[in-house]
């Protein structure tokens, strides 16, 4: 396999205006070649998405989806350019997708890491900075590799950096983009909330032996 530099990353992001993760993957698959990875980003729909990235996506639609049982449900808000796209077949599944996925992933609770607030990085943090495997190293050592188990962490947490349930070879945020290239327009997933039944209600267990026993009966 063709080494793939970051200079040959660079070209092909200022090519396609894909992100350099894409690029690099893009140009893995395709053995270096740029202009195979060109073709590779345009199928995937990645490389006209990105360019389209930075436009104002104010329309959209909030999805639900309600997994069997009913014991877990998902609202979800996800955001497009235009009414029309929105009202369209490809961007209502991709809202009930993007909600099964939330509802199979019950450890995330972000959009991306990037929504993660600072306080919960920190404790995250903390958390691993005090783990036994740690003890005797060296403060410049600890923080290298506290600082990988953080990103790792993180992107546990977030959404779009998810395998995608129905295609694991691709991550969540790739399979938006894919969906953005087809419709031409900018796609966010905005936020979400997901609703566990009975999540938060205390339940008072009755022990009956105890209670007989304490009326003076017999169990």
């Amino acid at each position: 396999m063709a080494e793939i530099s970051a200079k040959l990353v660079k070209t092909l992001r200022d090519k396609t205006g894909a992100g350099m993760m894409d690029c690099k993957k893009a140009l893995s698959e395709t053995n270096g070649d740029t202009d195979k990875a060109i073709e590779w980003l345009r199928q995937k729909g990645i490389a006209s998405a990105d360019k389209k990235a930075g436009r104002t996506a104010a329309e959209g639609a909030i999805g639900s989806y309600i997994h069997t049982g009913a014991r877990v449900g998902v609202l979800v808000e996800v955001n497009c350019e235009t009414d029309f796209v929105a009202r369209g077949e490809i961007f209502q599944e991709l809202i009930r997708n993007v909600a099964m996925q939330i509802a199979a992933c019950p450890s995330v609770d972000y959009v991306s890491v990037e929504n993660i607030p600072a306080e919960v990085a920190e404790r995250e943090k903390q958390i691993e900075m005090g783990r036994d495997d740690l003890d005797g190293k060296k403060e410049e050592m600890k923080e290298r590799i506290v600082s990988g188990r953080i990103g790792k962490r993180l992107k546990e947490m977030a959404l779009m950096d998810q395998p995608y349930i129905k295609d694991t070879a691709m991550t969540v945020s790739e399979m938006v983009k894919q969906v953005a290239g087809k419709v031409g327009e900018n796609i966010q997933v905005r936020r979400f909330v997901r609703f566990n039944l009975g999540e938060g209600i205390e339940v008072e267990s009755t022990d009956f032996a105890a209670e007989v026993a304490a009326m003076g009966g017999a169990v």
